[in-house]
Order: C-alpha cells, then structure tokens, then sequence
C-alpha cells in the first residue's frame, strides 16, 4: 500500500486567513506490504484517485466547500449506494463498452432507471 502523507509546516503559520481552507502540505509517501509481494512498479494510487474524482464529480455531498453535504449519516449511505449502482449496472462506460456489472458477468444486460426504481419497496400507507 502506498500512504501520502499531508501536514502542516512551519511557513503554514505565516499565512494569510484565506489560505486556511487550502489543501494541506504533502510532507512524504510510505510504501508498505500488507499481504504478498507487490510488484513497487506497480503500487500507484492512480485507480482510488480517480475513484474519488469521479465521486466528487457525480455526487455534489463530495466536493469541497459546499451546502450540498449530508446532514444525517443514513442519506449519504443512500446517495452513495444509488451513485454505485447507477455507475456499475447502468452507465455503459466508454473503455469497457459496456457496464462495468455486465463485463464481471454480474448482470446480462445495461440496466434502465426503471429497473433501478423497481428495486424500491411499495410505499406504506399510514
């Protein structure tokens, strides 16, 4: 696993108040073994960055400095959950041709929202 590690350095202090939101200072990185023998060529954080990109891009709670937060833990778990099945089972991504659940042989076709929406439970009355 390769570990950034961000802090604060000295000069930090001598900043202007604007500057406090700004992104901290990367001080260094920590390859380590977790399990196995990693190839070092091969151990990026590439893959999670882009992750994490594409979640701030498609889900408006992930980016920075924003009223667009959650507000109770239960709505994020859901706006994620609904983010990684549209992402996986409905949007044909342009390097697989397909989505992504139907190249792992997860689903047999592309879903349609219709399909997503009847995964919901019934409304109860009161």
């Amino acid at each position: 696993m390769l570990t950034k590690l961000y802090g604060k350095r000295a000069e930090y202090e001598l900043l202007p108040p604007e500057r406090r939101y700004s992104p901290s200072f990367y001080i260094a990185t920590r390859p380590f073994v977790v399990t196995g023998q990693p190839d070092p060529d091969h151990v990026s954080t590439s893959y999670v960055e882009r992750q994490n990109l594409s979640m701030r891009m498609g889900m408006r709670r992930f980016t920075r400095l924003t009223n667009g937060f959650s507000k109770k833990i239960d709505n994020l778990i859901c706006a994620v959950a609904m983010y990684f099945l549209h992402y996986n089972f409905c949007r044909v991504h342009q390097t697989l041709g397909t989505t992504p659940a139907v190249a792992a042989g997860l689903a047999d076709h592309v879903w349609t929202i219709a399909e997503i929406v009847a995964l919901l439970d019934p409304p109860t009355s009161n």
